[in-house]
């Protein structure tokens, strides 16, 4: 079976445990995911939800909100049945699960471009500000998000030993070519008819810049999560992100960012425009 219909057999098996409360809230089940996630015992996969109980201390958020511990029934044979533990989790308990999981299984792999994808459509539709913004202002909003992004991702790779500009140029081209099926920034500025000097971030619409929000912030919490060292291992490491960005959009059936529409203004013609608006009595 290919890389491809494996993660795709994956990402349904995610969807298939998947649960509805009588409210419409989603949730997955702690033993559940465990067996999905191929870990032989229960008790194996404990400290691995204490881990994202931290790592979800740690963000800012109530670990009670998105781990909610309930008792289930389970059969013991013989039509008996028995109340255990378990763990109602939220998507985003699930995405900071198997993101510190073993990264070695080819299940957790998936798991974690499957959570953190959804997790992050999930927090756009629920942020209904976002979701009433035009396209231009939703435009602005993701690259705002993105230039501060792209800080912390230069941080990350100059940690792993991306030093240069030139270094950075490179490693910046590696995660295009993972996210635009083997083309780098030279041949996106060809595709979307840019000049050499025009930035490649500044002319996408808002679904390919999503796209490549989520490409820079998962590079970088793989590059501090794996301790990644090395430039040559770092452009490895930007470049599998973005394959598996761009793999995961596949899955869903979306379009790929090499085929989505240039907009006619750039990001620089959008902040002019609302400026004279601004200084208009």
């Amino acid at each position: 079976m290919t890389e491809k219909r494996i993660a795709e057999q994956h990402h349904k098996t995610f969807e298939s445990i998947r649960l509805l409360d009588s409210e419409g809230n989603e949730f997955w089940i702690a033993r559940q995911l465990a067996k999905v996630l191929e870990y032989s015992e229960y008790r194996h996969f404990q400290p691995v939800i204490e881990r994202a109980k931290e790592a979800c201390r740690n963000s800012g958020h109530a670990t009670e909100d998105h781990f909610e511990d309930v008792l289930e029934m389970v059969e013991i044979g013989s039509g008996a049945k028995r109340q255990i533990n378990d763990i109602r989790l939220s998507r985003y308990a699930c995405y900071l699960i198997v993101q510190n999981g073993d990264p070695s299984k080819p299940v957790i792999a998936n798991g974690q471009s499957y959570f953190a994808l959804q997790t992050r459509r999930q927090e756009l539709n629920d942020n209904e500000a976002f979701t009433r913004l035009s396209e231009n202002d939703k435009r602005l909003a993701i690259r705002n998000e993105l230039t501060e992004h792209n800080k912390h991702l230069a941080a990350a790779a100059k940690d792993a030993g991306v030093e240069t500009p030139l270094d950075y140029a490179i490693f910046q081209d590696h995660g295009y070519k993972g996210l635009y099926g083997g083309r780098g920034a030279k041949e996106i500025h060809a595709i979307k008819g840019l000049k050499k000097s025009q930035k490649i971030l500044d002319h996408m619409g808002s679904t390919e810049l999503a796209a490549n929000l989520f490409r820079a912030t998962q590079t970088e919490e793989k590059l501090r999560r794996d301790k990644v060292s090395g430039k040559q291992k770092a452009n490895q490491t930007h470049f599998e992100v973005g394959k598996k960005v761009r793999q995961t959009i596949d899955e869903l059936g979306g379009t790929m960012p090499e085929a989505l529409p240039t907009p006619e203004k750039s990001i620089q013609q959008i902040e002019n425009a609302k400026k004279k608006l601004e200084k208009k009595p």
